[in-house]
């Protein structure tokens, strides 16, 4: 027997986006349940990047994935938002009366008054490097990300790519590593000009290897990597010592089962409008960087603005007929009642 809930809004994907739409949606009185098919809050910030600082928040100069998400979680923490982790989303059906009705590969089951698709840019999967034998390193020796820099404290770190990725945790890592070595095929960086300076300053100071070329091979007993074979560009074959290596060749977006959905699509996103934040399905939402509309802009804050529309519609769908009354939490005793501040 499958567990079933109904809700006023479902909310698709607990990063940022996700869950500053509690928020908004919670100062209009509506309740939510969010799923999303990681383990914890936070999206691609805490899988990704926890520790990573972002510096485009407004009013944080800076603040990690981690802080982030946990600032945003107390924020929604007044609205009791129920959650649901490691759980995807499997199909998605309009009821005769209105409502949607949504199965998860969990086993849950739920029916909701508006369904808010804040997945990011979907499943992501990172883009494996065509390396003989490296599954077998894989989670031990192999990370394709940075979940406690810790993790790489004294060791022997080998860094392979040429983007922003790469170069943020060849800088960010590198004291605390035993030695660091970055390998990209050729010595141009599609990173940020700062962060390639920094780099190259590391280089020239002994503190780190810039290796030009690619990874032809690894050397190791069982999962423990002991080293990787480098083919230089001039046809050299050198040995690097590491036994920690991070591969960062991108991301690999999909839909998933929201491209399922009979939702309008552009270019593997979902098509929203700019007043509503609505799919071409009506009481379907998607903000964040899953949608796309002209002149969209993947950033945090665009999302945020996404998701205060969205809360708009959202409530006329939820209580039709119902005024809306604009408010503002800085002089709204109502608003701050639900808040906890008065």
């Amino acid at each position: 027997m499958s567990d079933h809930f109904e809700t006023d809004a479902l909310i698709i994907g607990a990063g940022p986006c996700g869950l500053f739409a509690i928020f908004e949606l919670g100062l209009l009185d509506i309740r939510c349940h969010v799923l999303d098919i990681l383990d914890r809050p936070g999206g691609q910030c805490a899988e990704l990047y926890p520790e990573k600082p972002i510096y485009d928040i407004p009013a944080l100069p800076l603040v990690t994935g981690a802080d982030l998400t946990a600032r945003l979680m107390e924020q929604a923490k007044p609205f009791h938002p129920q959650f649901h982790f490691n759980q995807m989303v499997t199909t998605l059906t309009k009821r005769d009366d209105g409502r949607f009705h949504l199965t998860t590969d969990g086993g849950l089951s739920f029916t909701a008054k508006v369904v808010v698709v804040a997945a990011g840019g979907g499943s992501f999967q990172p883009k494996k490097p065509p390396i003989p034998g490296i599954d077998a390193y894989e989670g031990t020796s192999v990370f394709y990300s940075v979940k406690k820099m810790e993790a790489f404290r004294g060791k022997d770190v080998l860094i392979v790519g040429g983007g922003d990725s790469a170069l943020d945790w060849t800088n960010n890592l590198q004291p605390l590593a035993k030695s660091m070595t970055l390998v990209h095929r050729r010595d141009e960086f599609r990173a940020a000009p700062d962060s390639v300076n920094k780099m190259r300053e590391l280089v020239a100071a002994g503190k780190m290897q810039l290796k030009i070329g690619q990874v032809t091979g690894l050397k190791g007993e069982g999962a423990a990597l002991s080293a990787a074979t480098i083919k230089g560009n001039d046809g050299s074959v050198s040995d690097v010592t590491c036994n920690a290596m991070l591969p960062f060749f991108g991301l690999t977006m999909k839909l998933g089962p929201v491209a399922d959905w009979g939702l309008n699509q552009h270019e593997n996103l979902v098509t929203v409008d700019t007043e509503k934040f609505q799919t071409s399905t009506p009481g379907i939402f998607a903000v964040g960087d899953i949608n796309w509309y002209p002149g969209k802009l993947k950033l945090i804050l665009s999302g945020f603005h996404e998701a205060a529309l969205m809360a708009q519609e959202a409530f006329r769908i939820i209580n039709p007929g119902e005024r809306l009354m604009f408010q503002y939490t800085t002089s709204s005793t109502n608003l701050q009642k639900k808040l906890g501040v008065n």
